[in-house]
């Protein structure tokens, strides 16, 4: 049973290379010629929706929402949820679809062929060794939010060890929300972990659950609420966990 067990897997995690790369491959000269001017984002955004539903769809994944997000238009955000799978993005980008957002993330990918040629286009790319490049995410945040998009970040910079819940938080979503006084969206996802974890031998298709709290305002707060801040948020998901 083991064998049977890690031989699915096996096919299970390769096929999961083969549609999102043959898929993103096939959308890949769009996202190209889209990706040259930043004022034409949402159309990447559009084509990067339609790669995530490609992606859930044949792994057998469908999400359901509590409570189905209604968001003003023309209104920045900041989303943030915790972050156990690579299903966390495509779930992200389909959740939010009609709210294009731009997902601060970790410079290493941009050297990941295909995809990073649009990555580090399209998103904001940080060093997390080099505080020069974390001082630039504010600027570059500033920017896009001039452009009437939203922010993605997971708070916890990284995936933890699978045998924790949840990950120490990083301050930088919260103190660019309070700097840009833009509300804070939390989702929790409930079964990514489960489902599809970062481990090689490990996931099933099924359904992805996904705890959606209304958006926070930030307006009043200050640089001093940072940690407070971070600290309920962090508690939030927590809570969902449990």
């Amino acid at each position: 049973m083991n064998l049977l067990n890690y031989f699915f897997w096996f096919l299970y995690r390769i096929w999961f290379y083969l549609i999102s790369s043959v898929s993103w491959i096939i959308l890949f000269p769009l996202l190209f010629v889209f990706s040259l001017k930043e004022s034409w984002y949402p159309k990447v955004f559009k084509i990067a929706t339609i790669w995530s539903n490609i992606v859930l769809f044949f792994m057998g994944f469908y999400w359901r929402i509590d409570n189905r997000p209604i968001l003003e238009k023309g209104k920045n955000y900041m989303f943030i949820s915790n972050h156990t799978s690579m299903m966390d993005i495509m779930c992200m980008i389909s959740i939010f679809k009609d709210h294009p957002f731009v997902f601060v993330g970790k410079v290493e990918l941009s050297k990941i062929p295909f995809f990073g040629v649009i990555y580090k286009r399209a998103c904001i790319l940080v060093d997390r060794s080099s505080s020069e490049s974390r001082k630039s995410v504010f600027f570059n945040t500033q920017r896009r939010l001039a452009d009437g998009l939203s922010i993605c970040i997971y708070p916890e910079a990284g995936v933890p060890d699978p045998s924790i819940a949840l990950g120490k938080f990083k301050k930088g979503a919260f103190k660019i929300a309070i700097e840009h006084q833009i509300p804070i969206v939390c989702l929790t996802f409930l079964d990514n972990k489960k489902r599809f974890p970062f481990a090689f031998f490990s996931g099933k298709p099924g359904l992805l659950r996904v705890k959606y709290h209304n958006p926070k305002s930030t307006l009043g707060l200050t640089q001093s609420d940072v940690s407070s801040t971070s600290d309920s948020f962090r508690n939030l998901i927590l809570e969902d966990l449990s």
